[in-house]
């Protein structure tokens, strides 16, 4: 009975360890973790190369020319996604983001699998199966297969510009969905005044609100197809107003991420300059200290101009503070004459 319990405690220890090692491969490497590079490398390849592609099998003379190629290197290229999420599913506890909701690890795994990156993987391999399978019968599975381009969504995993810019529409969740329901309201006012003063003039293209939403919509963003343009006097001028309040409204949620993506770089180079002088806290930068504040630097997306400047003015600071604590006696806090060892008030 001992001996049985033994073994399973064994057991459980080295799955633990096997799941941390698999969680860890997955992760996006750092430097020095050659297994994590590994990894990173031969998935960006392999997504990219899905890529291409998807985008030369739309041409249909290529897609005749070499339609064996493209099916197994989308049999292989599934089996590896597929892989992949579900090990990523299965190291997912090892998370500190998803481990510590629940004492049920299927309840952490289930929140790993409803968040963006696991959604976005899980849609790389869909069409393949829903396709493979027949799900749709004998509907035209084109469109299915086109989806298979969400794929490029997975290098977010590997950019930190994409994922400062997630992290930024994450913040401003509320201000961004406040924008664009102004942006729905105003939309709605001006298909119904152009309805209002266009539906007899342009029965076709004004003849209901849901059919002035299309002229709507290419103004207030600004795009202006020109397809569709009020002719009556009191369309032009309502026209005019809601061209005027269009650049407002593009501006409003342009402007939020505009400001937000700013204070993300504020965060992040603040963590750096945290990180820096941490690291000067002694005075000297060593060859370990500098490895680990690049690699820092690449992960939070700083660019090395920045980063070299955060550095510098630390340095600057440090040899400043030195020479003050050696030219200042630290109990009367007088000038200390170096030459015969004397204080002058």
């Amino acid at each position: 009975m001992v001996e049985h319990a033994s073994t399973v405690v064994m057991s459980a220890a080295k799955n633990k360890s096997l799941r941390r090692a698999v969680f860890l491969a997955l992760q996006t490497a750092r430097d020095g973790d050659r297994v994590s590079r590994i990894v990173d490398t031969f998935l960006v390849t392999l997504i990219s190369f899905s890529i291409i592609a998807v985008i030369l099998e739309s041409i249909p003379s290529v897609e005749v020319r070499y339609f064996d190629q493209f099916f197994w290197l989308e049999v292989f290229t599934v089996s590896i996604f597929t892989v992949e999420y579900a090990l990523r599913v299965w190291a997912s506890i090892e998370d500190p983001n998803f481990s510590g909701f629940s004492a049920s690890n299927l309840k952490n795994r289930l929140r790993f699998v409803v968040s963006a990156h696991a959604v976005i993987d899980f849609l790389a391999i869909l069409p393949f199966y829903l396709v493979m399978f027949g799900i749709f019968g004998n509907v035209d599975m084109r469109f299915l297969r086109a989806i298979r381009l969400l794929r490029i969504l997975k290098l977010t995993r590997y950019s930190s510009a994409f994922d400062m810019l997630m992290t930024c529409c994450q913040e401003n969740a509320r201000s961004l969905g406040a924008s664009f329901f102004v942006l729905l309201t105003v939309m709605l006012l001006a298909a119904s005044g152009m309805y209002f003063f266009e539906r007899e003039a342009q029965p076709v293209a004004f003849g209901s609100i849901p059919a002035a939403m299309w002229w709507a919509f290419a103004t207030l963003t600004t795009v202006g197809y020109g397809d569709v343009t009020p002719i009556t006097v009191g369309g032009k001028i309502f026209g005019a107003l809601i061209t005027v309040i269009g650049i407002g409204m593009v501006a409003l949620p342009t402007g939020i991420l505009a400001s937000g993506y700013a204070q993300q770089i504020k965060l992040r180079s603040e963590q750096y300059r945290a990180k820096a002088e941490e690291a000067l806290d002694d005075g000297i930068l060593s060859a370990t200290e500098k490895t680990d504040l690049e690699s820092f630097r690449v992960e939070l997306g700083l660019g090395k101009h920045t980063a070299s400047q955060i550095l510098d003015t630390r340095m600057v600071r440090k040899a400043l503070r030195r020479e003050l604590a050696d030219n200042f006696c630290p109990h009367c806090g007088h000038t200390v004459d170096r030459s015969n060892g004397s204080t002058t008030g």
